[in-house]
């Protein structure tokens, strides 16, 4: 992740990354085993975010690998990126074939 590619601030991506870490931990290892290339991640916790992408650390056979993946769109908004790890959570499940959450 460079500064200059991200209209986040370091606090911001904290808050972000400590967010999905504590409360969505099940839902970025699903990401990460359906949309990012790496289907046998026992966990995963969100170590960063940019405009272009999010990015985990992803634990696969005890080793942590880096694993990004790009939004749907460049993000300009903190508010963006919540619809974003949606639409990637939801994707995921239906490429992993479980029940999408909440009626959605």
């Amino acid at each position: 992740m460079t500064e200059t590619s991200t209209p986040f601030t370091p606090d911001v991506v904290a808050q972000i990354a400590r967010h999905m870490n504590e409360d969505h931990a099940g839902d970025c290892a699903m990401i990460c085993r359906a949309l990012g290339g790496v289907p046998d991640a026992a966990s995963a916790r969100m170590t960063g975010c940019d405009a272009d992408g999010i990015e985990f650390g992803a634990v696969v056979d005890g080793r942590e690998e880096a694993v990004r993946i790009p939004w749907s769109e460049r993000l300009t908004e903190r508010i963006q990126v919540r619809r974003e790890v949606v639409r990637m959570s939801d994707e995921a499940r239906h490429i992993l074939g479980l029940p999408a959450r909440d009626g959605r």
